[in-house]
């Protein structure tokens, strides 16, 4: 294959399509989420708590 006929196709191919975006949007709003559901139980919170008050004395 020609170099110059190689190096056009990779180009082309530069960055994510639609779809990748999708994919790539959807995790981050799950992992979010899910991050979101951790920090807002009862348990995360009361070891938070503790800790802060551990540190402030």
């Amino acid at each position: 294959m020609d170099v110059r006929r190689l190096l056009a196709r990779l180009q082309g191919d530069a960055g994510m399509n639609t779809a990748e975006y999708a994919v790539g949007t959807l995790a981050a709003v799950a992992f979010a989420g899910l991050l979101l559901k951790v920090l807002t139980s009862d348990s995360v919170q009361s070891a938070l708590a503790a800790v802060i008050d551990r540190a402030l004395g």
